[in-house]
């Protein structure tokens, strides 16, 4: 199992409420395509390089988790097709990125 980074830009509008169920439900997602969550860095509403659908900011969360890499496609579409989540990426976690 690879270790992953997964970054989300989520809809800036969403109240403290609604923000924690899209969360949830993210999370949910993840441990049904078998990933496991080792972090979660949730950075909140910071202002974007561009707009996003009009926004000049996004919900920024990051999730460091631990995954098989035959997954990845079939998780970025399903949390794509969520609502509220304006971009996904997802990038291979390297040991080497971290030396200085």
């Amino acid at each position: 199992m690879a270790q992953y980074e997964i970054g989300l830009i989520l809809n800036p509008n969403l109240d403290a409420a609604q923000a924690a169920q899209e969360k949830e439900i993210i999370k949910a997602t993840l441990e049904r395509h078998g990933v496991s969550i080792q972090n979660t860095d949730d950075w909140g509403n910071r202002r974007l390089a561009y707009p996003i659908q009009k926004d000049p900011e996004g919900n920024v969360v990051f999730y460091t988790v631990e995954a098989s890499g035959e997954s990845n496609a079939a998780l970025e579409k399903e949390l794509r097709l969520r609502d509220h989540v304006r971009r996904v990426t997802i990038i291979r976690d390297r040991p080497e990125w971290r030396k200085k």
